[in-house]
């Protein structure tokens, strides 16, 4: 037994090992509640889509300050989210509450 792992782990871990560089495949490891990174990833994007795209900034404050605009104009229309993604799949096997998001 080597340390710290059950006899046989060792044969299993190498055939997915020689699986997983056979089919060119990236294991991308996540955080066990990581939904709040797809919420924040849209907020990103639009921050890219409006303040950057398409811009040729002089310096990092005329930068600063059309991201610093748009955060502005952003949080003065902002609304609550509820019932965020209520027709998810998710909810279906989960027990993740509509009223929580």
């Amino acid at each position: 037994m080597e340390r710290g792992r059950p006899r046989g782990i060792s044969s299993q871990v190498r055939e997915h090992n020689c699986l997983i560089a056979a089919n060119d495949v990236e294991l991308v490891f996540l955080p066990t509640y990581g939904a709040w990174l797809n919420r924040i990833e849209s907020e990103f994007a639009a921050l890219r889509y409006f303040a950057l795209n398409g811009t040729d900034h002089r310096g990092h404050s005329e930068q600063n300050a059309a991201i610093g605009a748009y955060i502005r104009r952003r949080n003065d229309r902002a609304e609550p989210k509820s019932n965020f993604a209520p027709d998810s799949p998710l909810r279906t096997w989960t027990r993740y509450p509509a009223e929580a998001a």
